[in-house]
């Protein structure tokens, strides 16, 4: 009787443990067709992510080939996107490194939006002053056939005005600062202790400008791409343009210092390397960069 109830008991236990071992198989395979698809969601993710970053480095080198003024930034730019797509390359896909890749992705193209706005307000500048050359050969060539005189005289003052078109600026640089009570101000790069950055430049002495009150914008953009400062919005004839600090100066003619400081919500201020770009109204005169620890 008790060998009987023992064969029954081990027929039971073995038809449990066959139960379990085909729902476990069953798990397992489930596990590696999800674990399968999974990797190749993220390979296909990877792959969108390399197309995206490649379509972003045609732009630049696109736009590096029709500009001058910003050639510099856009190679830099160019180049971190280059580096972030080796980066790609080398690495396995993982939702982690996708997840991250993604988030740098949306920088570098808030960055890509913030200079291509910088670069067509530039071609604006350009096509209107292109067109207005233009005029002005045109008007040139007619007082040609009536006197070449004339013509000596229009193309000097064609020189001038090219001249004088813009000022121009040395010395740029950028740097964190604290503000005392008393007013005074001291340099720092520790980016928790710093609270206002300063931009710092000379407006070289130019005979043929226009002298009087100029405004000075300064733009200071944090590692991330951040604008830090007032949030200042000013309505130009191309658009509105949003500035960190601004300035009026009286220009004589003569090298003039300018320092401009931009108030800054802690926050902002972050570790890494920070761009400040100088404007004369829309007009970009220059860029430089600085770093806070």
């Amino acid at each position: 009787m008790t060998e009987k109830k023992n064969n029954t008991a081990l027929k039971i236990l073995t038809g449990i443990l066959a139960v379990a071992l085909i729902a476990l198989s069953i798990y397992t395979i489930k596990f590696y067709n999800e674990e399968k698809e999974n990797k190749a969601i993220l390979q296909k993710e990877k792959g969108a992510i390399e197309d995206e970053l490649n379509d972003l480095i045609v732009k630049y080198d696109e736009a590096i080939k029709e500009n001058e003024i910003m050639d510099q930034d856009l190679v830099n730019a160019r180049d971190r996107i280059s580096k972030l797509l080796d980066s790609v390359k080398d690495n396995e896909a993982n939702l982690v490194l996708i997840s991250r890749y993604r988030r740098e992705i949306g920088n570098l193209k808030a960055e890509k939006e913030r200079l291509f706005r910088v670069v067509d307000s530039l071609s604006s500048q350009n096509q209107r002053l292109t067109t207005s050359l233009d005029s002005t050969s045109v008007a040139l060539q007619e007082r040609t056939r009536i006197s070449d005189s004339l013509q000596t005289t229009n193309q000097s003052l064609s020189t001038k005005v090219d001249k004088a078109a813009r000022l121009k600026v040395t010395n740029l640089k950028g740097e964190g600062v604290i503000v005392r009570n008393s007013g005074k101000i001291v340099p720092n790069d520790n980016n928790r202790r710093v609270d206002q950055v300063r931009t710092c430049f000379t407006i070289t002495n130019n005979d043929l400008a226009e002298a009087g009150e100029k405004n000075m914008y300064v733009q200071v953009y944090n590692p991330e791409n951040e604008l830090v400062g007032e949030q200042i919005v000013v309505q130009h004839d191309g658009g509105p343009m949003v500035y960190s600090a601004t300035s009026k100066v009286y220009y004589e003619n003569e090298e003039l210092d300018v320092c401009i400081l931009a108030k800054a919500s802690e926050d902002k201020l972050i570790e890494g390397t920070y761009k400040v770009y100088v404007y004369n109204d829309n007009i970009l005169l220059g860029t430089a960069s600085f770093t806070l620890d």
